[in-house]
């Protein structure tokens, strides 16, 4: 049975679950309901972009190390985007990213994952319009759901999040719980916090 978590909780993934290779984690939004103009037309949809942030000693290493809708693979072969969701429409996990645990290099600690609003400052969007945000890990080898985190605060001005993120810890794999909104105007300005 999965774990429900509040901001800022942390849960050991490895240690209850012996023999956990792989993981996909989740992440999925709907639009709040859109707004008509008093001029016609229904204001654009919002596309969103998960992004995985491969960190050495919680830092970037280098642009390689971002995965996201240029680079859906990253250079070690074990953290892989399945690919970019431009409406977040429909149920269950609006996008996912792969995690090799097992195979990843111990140069790596963390792996953080943000959600970006692609043109968001252009578009006069932000993550208060934006509902039922989540972030969940899986177990890639049973697809048992492990954990998961719903977004509940108020995001409203907001252009990018920081969901959660995996890091390793005295040979385990934990998850936290992070739920931090940005006003980042996109992936290369949010990178920038990890450098």
């Amino acid at each position: 049975m999965a774990v429900n978590l509040q901001k800022g909780q942390k849960i050991d993934l490895t240690k209850g679950n012996a023999g956990l290779k792989k993981v996909v984690v989740g992440l999925g939004w709907d639009e709040a309901p859109k707004k008509f103009s008093l001029f016609g037309g229904r204001s654009q949809d919002i596309d969103c972009d998960a992004i995985a942030l491969v960190l050495t000693d919680d830092k970037l290493g280098s642009k390689d190390d971002v995965v996201f809708y240029n680079n859906l693979t990253h250079k070690t072969h074990c953290v892989l985007h399945q690919g970019d969701n431009l409406t977040g429409g429909g149920d269950g996990d609006d996008e996912q990213i792969q995690v090799f645990l097992s195979d990843l290099p111990q140069q790596y600690n963390r792996v953080v994952f943000a959600v970006t609003i692609y043109e968001a400052t252009k578009r006069g969007q932000d993550f208060g319009m934006i509902k039922n945000a989540f972030i969940r890990i899986v177990n890639a080898d049973n697809n048992q759901e492990l954990c998961r985190f719903n977004l509940s605060d108020n995001y409203g001005g907001m252009t990018a999040m920081v969901f959660g993120e995996l890091y390793r810890r005295d040979g385990e794999w934990k998850f936290n719980a992070v739920g931090d909104g940005t006003k980042d105007d996109g992936v290369s300005q949010l990178i920038k916090r990890f450098i």
